[in-house]
């Protein structure tokens, strides 16, 4: 489904009327447009499931044959934003990290970054983030073993409400291998380097 510009466009003038602004005024003009553009950019990802970035992005090459069954692949500190889904709010300085141990083929690590920037660009919840990363990832891959960890700043706390500026929120999802003590024990070691 694309996105309805002129739709946007109407709604946020509307928008701009209820709170008592006038949107007819020098600089704010342009802005139902700009907004309508910049919805089209940041929530692309509403347009494809989770299946469909997974085909998208599932360009594997052979695993080197001597490698041992537990080795982790581990894309760390991706840089993502996304908007919440009950406020409509930027979660921002996020931090996205995501492991995997290869089957048979490994993903270019570029498309594990494109895959994370495309799930973030969804109305989302922090934690389905981490699950629809690990969801196209095991697709993508082929490997059930996938873990991703996530830190992220929420501006529905940081700044409204309890305008509590310095809490983050941390979330993991661990698949396959990830879910015992010692490869989790593992992972976050790596992550530390």
């Amino acid at each position: 489904m694309a996105v309805d510009k002129e739709k946007i466009k109407e709604h946020i003038r509307g928008i701009l009327l209820a709170i008592g602004e006038d949107p007819d005024r020098e600089g704010l003009r342009e802005t139902p447009d700009r907004v309508a553009r910049m919805y089209e950019e940041v929530f692309a990802g509403i347009s494809y499931t989770n299946d469909e970035i997974a085909a998208m992005f599932n360009k594997t090459f052979e695993a080197p044959k001597d490698r041992n069954k537990n080795d982790i692949v581990l894309v760390k500190d991706i840089e993502a934003f996304s908007y919440c889904e009950h406020h409509m709010a930027i979660m921002y300085d996020m931090n996205i990290s995501v492991a995997y141990i290869p089957r048979d083929r490994v993903i270019g690590l570029s498309k594990i970054v494109r895959i994370a920037d495309m799930v973030t660009r969804r109305l989302q919840l922090q934690e389905r983030i981490g699950a629809d990363i690990a969801d196209v990832m095991e697709k993508a891959t082929g490997s059930p073993d996938i873990a991703v960890i996530i830190e992220a700043k929420h501006s529905c706390v940081t700044a409204r409400g309890i305008k509590n500026r310095e809490s983050s929120t941390f979330t993991t999802t661990f698949k396959g291998v990830f879910n015992e003590e010692k490869m989790q024990e593992k992972l976050l070691m790596m992550m530390k380097k």
